[in-house]
């Protein structure tokens, strides 16, 4: 795994498009090429307290969690995802890529290898929500996203990590 300062770091904002709501103060962020194949991402994630991890893909819909932070971390493959809704952009992501998610943000999976899988998980284990904009629950969930607290630590680097300082 790289240590900071070695990688990377982009951070994306988008507004409101009135579905997905983003997050109002958070940015996304993407760390590029932190993990290789030796590294054990549930090991690491679980001693920074990000735990309730899955391996899959991303839906292929636009979608957001309202009340949790979310890490996807991508274990194989290559994708292009849709990340801040119907008005944000294309990303391409590749192994070892670490895309730290604020509640509210959304994220579509668009294309990409056979392999395509990522590692997620929340801070403090959290239990996640599956929003797609429904404008039934939308002000529960922009009530749920302003209640979501800061992570107490970087899903990767811990204490130290620059989310801490980005966010």
């Amino acid at each position: 795994m790289k240590t900071q300062g070695e990688f990377e770091i982009k951070s994306l904002s988008f507004p409101d498009d009135g579905k997905v709501p983003n997050h109002p103060t958070y940015p996304l962020l993407i760390y590029k090429h932190v993990f290789d194949a030796s590294d054990n991402i549930e090991q690491v994630l679980n001693a920074n307290n990000w735990g309730n991890s899955w391996r899959g893909g991303v839906f292929a819909y636009h979608h957001y969690h309202s009340n949790a932070h979310e890490v996807l971390v991508v274990d194989t493959g290559h994708a292009e995802l849709h990340l801040g809704g119907v008005q944000g952009e294309q990303v391409y992501v590749e192994k070892g890529d670490v895309l730290v998610l604020p509640a509210g943000f959304g994220h579509k999976f668009v294309e990409g290898s056979d392999n395509f899988a990522v590692v997620g998980a929340y801070p403090n284990g959290a239990v996640f929500d599956l929003c797609t904009g429904d404008p039934n629950e939308r002000e529960r969930h922009l009530s749920n996203i302003k209640t979501v607290s800061k992570p107490q630590s970087d899903p990767i680097f811990g204490e130290n990590g620059p989310l801490l300082s980005l966010w």
